[in-house]
């Protein structure tokens, strides 16, 4: 029998480590692209406005105030924009604050003391020093310190703070009059995400009756990883709607869409404790598969009916009329689960009660109050609702 060459046996272990890795690289590099073209896609809008607002700036402290170096003008406009729509005034007013006191500052030190490194890093510190003692913000401090340094050093010309801070000013009028134009997705997002965030709740809880009626560890599992990856899918519907509650308030443009955006924005905190109620729920359906814990065979028609009723108000962010059968099916359920008897077992314990949490958090969504959801749902005699 002839000897194995070891150095041909790693070569052969090598080329198949390339072969099951490559493919795999590929299709994680195509999927590194994919998200970053449609990153660039959603932003295109706030790239373009900044770009335009940024020109329109310059143009405007150039041509009609007549200065010859407008550079505050177009910084401050993009600045002032930035990539995202709120707090838009409250950046403005920074960055004009900001600028004020790091022109304002550093003409006066250039005037007296003249240019150079000494010179450079103290004014900055003294800029923002000041700015900090006038209770400024990140924005305000930080502008502070940048004007500071560019009129150190790029733009040493002891008297002309004024009109600096006056192409500031300029650039974030620009960006304010910009900024009243924003995308109609601005206000159909944060309605399309809430449905996806209630449609991706209603398929976990559908996966997990499967789950939970088959006794399939790889499905409770699979919908276990679902439930903790929702949390980042409502936190880009509290960025969305924010954003969408921000453009309503300051373009006069979308001002009538008010009430609408600001309905989907009253959901994310009953949506919030909704989707921690699943999650808990997930868990302890999933504990009892792996470990084999006995489960009342209803459960699974009553994780459905959840289902039912969470895909139900996701319908009705876009038509009204299916509330109503929401809240009749939410209802239902909250009547079912105070009749049932107590299970036993902590698992099947814990899953009725979070399932009649659920259904108080669900209903706040159909636009019933806290208390009012809480009457419509029947205490249960043994106390569970109490625990």
């Amino acid at each position: 029998m002839g000897s194995v060459d070891p150095v041909r046996l790693t070569l052969d272990q090598l080329r198949e480590l390339r072969d099951d890795i490559a493919p795999q690289a590929v299709l994680r590099s195509r999927a590194s692209v994919r998200t970053r073209v449609d990153r660039l896609r959603s932003r295109v809008f706030f790239i373009s406005q900044c770009a335009i607002a940024a020109g329109v700036a310059w143009a405007l402290a150039r041509y009609v105030l007549g200065h010859r170096q407008p550079f505050f003008a177009p910084v401050a406009a993009m600045v002032c924009l930035g990539f995202s729509f709120g707090q838009r005034l409250r950046r403005v007013a920074e960055v004009m604050a900001g600028v004020a006191v790091g022109v304002a500052v550093a003409d006066l030190f250039v005037r007296v003391f003249g240019t150079g490194i000494p010179q450079i890093v103290f004014v900055i510190a003294l800029a923002m020093s000041v700015a900090v003692l006038l209770g400024a913000g990140t924005l305000m401090t930080t502008q502070a310190g940048v004007q500071a340094a560019i009129v150190t050093t790029l733009l040493p010309n002891p008297g002309a703070g004024f009109s600096r801070w006056l192409d500031a000013a300029l650039g974030g009028l620009v960006a304010l009059a910009a900024a009243t134009i924003a995308p109609a997705t601005a206000i159909r997002r944060p309605r399309q995400q809430a449905s996806g965030v209630l449609n991706e709740l209603a398929e976990i809880l559908i996966e997990t009756a499967d789950g939970l009626r088959a006794r399939d560890e790889e499905a409770v599992t699979d919908a276990l990883r679902r439930a903790r990856a929702s949390e980042s899918q409502l936190d880009d519907l509290r960025s969305a709607a924010d954003e969408g509650v921000a453009v309503v308030r300051l373009s006069p443009f979308v001002r009538r869409h008010r009430v609408r955006v600001q309905e989907v924005a009253d959901l994310v905190v009953p949506l919030d404790r909704a989707i921690r109620n699943i999650r808990v729920l997930v868990r302890r359906c999933a504990v009892s598969v792996w470990r084999d814990e006995a489960m009342p065979a209803e459960y699974p028609m009553l994780l459905e009916r959840l289902a039912d009723g969470t895909r139900l108000i996701a319908e009705s962010l876009f038509e009204p009329a299916a509330d109503v059968a929401a809240h009749r099916v939410l209802g239902e359920l909250g009547r079912r689960t105070a009749e049932m008897p107590l299970p036993t077992g902590l698992s099947a314990v814990v899953v009725l009660g979070q399932i009649r949490s659920t259904v108080v958090d669900l209903l706040e969504l159909t636009g019933t109050s806290y208390d009012e959801a809480r009457r419509l749902i029947p205490l249960r005699l043994d106390g569970l609702d109490e625990k």
